[in-house]
């Protein structure tokens, strides 16, 4: 969990906008984990292969011209510059919302305080969540999507990236980059299922990097 920072100091509660109500009581705290946040939310690999590509392009393309080596290798250098600049933005980034965040569970509620400029607070009681998604990747750090009941919709940009990826009519608040995630959706269900009266049921999970879908128990 997130070390509170001088900025919140004035939340009630670390990650919450006030105190608990009377019965309710905090199950787990989280923030995303900044490595897996950069590498599946900002895609720093994938970017970093482009501008590779684009190198190499760039590199091929000026000497078949018949341009001088020292020249295309001043202007490969100024690219490399370039891209290692927007690079370091994007991990910056990264490293900013990991700080910023804090995702809650209560026994009645799920807690979203995000924002590296403006702090957005996004609070979902339990009766308001239709289905839960787990995407796990190898590492054991993965997202749980939350499906929201109602018409009422906060926009994909608004949430990113703690929405799930390509859900832009619908968008699907998320966890993204938890460590342990098998252990916070098996949490997650108990107190879905405690909270409706019901025995536990499973969540829905989708494993990297085969994407199959299958069941995790909520109550491992």
């Amino acid at each position: 969990m997130s070390s509170k920072s001088e900025e919140y100091d004035g939340e009630p509660i670390y990650g919450l906008p006030a105190l608990l109500p009377a019965g309710e009581v905090i199950l787990w705290q989280g923030a995303p984990e900044f490595r897996g946040l950069a590498l599946r939310a900002l895609h720093i690999r994938t970017i970093s292969w482009y501008f590779g590509l684009l190198a190499v392009w760039g590199i091929f393309g000026r000497l078949s011209s018949g341009e001088p080596a020292m020249s295309v290798a001043v202007a490969i250098l100024e690219f490399a510059g370039i891209a290692l600049a927007g690079l370091a933005i994007l991990v910056l980034f990264a490293w900013l919302v990991a700080r910023s965040t804090v995702y809650t569970i209560t026994n009645q509620r799920v807690v979203m305080r995000f924002g590296v400029a403006l702090p957005i607070t996004l609070q979902i009681p339990f009766k308001q969540v239709s289905a839960a998604c787990v995407k796990r990747f190898t590492d054991g750090v993965g997202d749980i999507s939350l499906s929201v009941l109602g018409k009422q919709n906060i926009g994909y940009l608004v949430l990113w990236p703690h929405a799930r990826p390509w859900k832009l009519a619908k968008s699907e608040p998320t966890f993204r980059a938890i460590a342990k995630v098998d252990e916070v959706a098996a949490l997650l269900g108990r107190a879905l299922a405690a909270s409706a009266e019901q025995p536990a049921q499973p969540i829905m999970v989708i494993r990297d990097p085969a994407k199959r879908d299958s069941r995790l128990p909520a109550t491992a």
